[in-house]
């Protein structure tokens, strides 16, 4: 069986959390991961405004400009905090919750001050909520054409942050299936088995692995 060929994928995001969440996710696939400094296209040479409505509409809008500035294999998620009792409220605007520069802690902040808010007149102590992912993967060398996935992880939002892993909204995250756990208190190896994140890519993988397997055949084909 001859050698696979590895292959250069962008990830586009500034985020080091999810950056490292998506190496770990891609792991054992026959790719290079790069960031998007790496290939000159950061946020110092390209300027992206997440301003869809969705979190699928940000992450193809993320994926495509990419693409087209590096034309290399692009991978882009949006994602975020849905909270039943806010109407869905942070969501796309999780990462700016608080305001459009927030920080995680800033944006934590706001989010308990909301619930408190909330709490005084319910008595409330957790709401239902759920982390969202949407995925987008973009060829450039097959028309720039969006393909999506989708992962979600449901659990209940807290007052109360607990745990030092993670990042974003995942100290006040309680995750249904971890047995009480909050989403920070969880070990990396368990997170990438249950976030949205990991769900999204679980579903991504296999597109890719097609794809890449497209790529070595014509490959191939043009150095026969």
């Amino acid at each position: 069986m001859s050698a696979r060929i590895l292959h250069t994928v962008v990830i586009a995001t500034t985020n080091r959390g999810k950056l490292e969440e998506l190496r770990a996710l891609l792991e054992g696939l026959p790719i290079e991961v790069r960031t998007i400094t790496e290939v000159g296209a950061g946020p110092d040479k390209l300027t992206i405004v997440e301003d869809g409505a969705t979190f699928e509409e940000n992450a193809v809008k993320k994926a495509k400009m990419v693409a087209e500035a590096t034309m290399s294999l692009t991978i882009a998620d949006d994602s975020g905090l849905e909270v039943d009792v806010l109407g869905g409220a942070p969501g796309v605007r999780s990462a700016r919750f608080a305001h459009e520069r927030a920080t995680d802690a800033e944006n934590n902040a706001a989010l308990i001050a909301r619930l408190e808010e909330i709490a005084g007149e319910s008595g409330e102590t957790e709401f239902p909520a759920r982390f969202r992912c949407a995925m987008a993967l973009v060829d450039p060398y097959s028309g720039f054409e969006p393909h999506l996935s989708e992962g979600r992880c449901e659990g209940k939002v807290t007052r109360a942050p607990r745990g030092t892993g993670g990042f974003g909204y995942d100290p006040l995250f309680i995750v249904d299936s971890s047995g009480g756990k909050t989403m920070a208190e969880l070990e990396a190896e368990e997170k990438n088995r249950i976030s949205h994140r990991a769900l999204a890519c679980l579903r991504m993988r296999p597109l890719i692995e097609r794809l890449l397997l497209d790529r070595d055949e014509k490959i191939r084909q043009i150095l026969a």
